[in-house]
């Protein structure tokens, strides 16, 4: 199992599906692999990129279509999201370009931006943008912290099957400890 060959081969396909979903560890971790020379800068940018908006821009319309049922259930939250609110009909672009930056509103943000009635073709050229810093920013946090982060990684890498082994060995134990605890619970006691 030599995890360099794995990334090689599957590296994008993760980036594309994590930047679809959360993105910025996947990005991070893209621009690692990037200055490993196991990916190709300008390719995990691009694909970082894709997913970004792929992703954004499927929330949006969720938020377009299902936006306002969605966000009522949210009780709790009901004056950020106001909040948010204003801040889209007050500075559209900043908000549209900077919700891949704001802790916590990576997934709901493009949801509110759907719900709050905004153009899609507005939204489509802001998340455009915005997704090109976003994974331009990421990616190049992670080839640069690649120097930082390298000399660890090639440790692990060597101890990876040992890892790999006494994980395996603990999830065994674990799972024959729960088994006969299982089983002791549905044994009948003896009066």
């Amino acid at each position: 199992m030599d995890v360099n060959s794995l990334i090689s081969q599957y590296g994008y396909w993760a980036l594309f599906i994590g930047c679809i979903a959360e993105g910025e560890t996947f990005t991070l971790l893209g621009g690692v692999a990037a200055h490993e020379g196991l990916l190709h800068y300008g390719w995990v940018v691009l694909v970082a990129l894709a997913g970004g908006i792929l992703g954004d821009t499927a929330l949006f319309f969720v938020g377009r279509h299902y936006g306002n049922a969605i966000l009522k259930r949210f009780k709790k939250h009901q004056k950020q999201i106001a909040k948010a609110n204003r801040l889209i009909r007050k500075r559209p672009v900043l908000f549209v370009i900077g919700v891949r930056f704001m802790y916590g509103l990576r997934i709901v943000g493009p949801i509110i931006i759907g719900a709050s009635g905004l153009k899609p073709q507005k939204f489509m050229l802001f998340n455009i943008i915005g997704a090109v810093l976003w994974a331009t920013i990421f990616v190049s946090l992670g080839y640069l912290g690649g120097e930082v982060i390298a000399p660890w990684l090639h440790t692990i890498d060597r101890h990876l099957k040992q890892v790999f082994w006494l994980v395996l060995i603990l999830v065994l134990v674990w799972g024959i400890r729960l088994y006969f605890k299982r089983r002791s619970d549905r044994e009948p006691e003896d009066e």
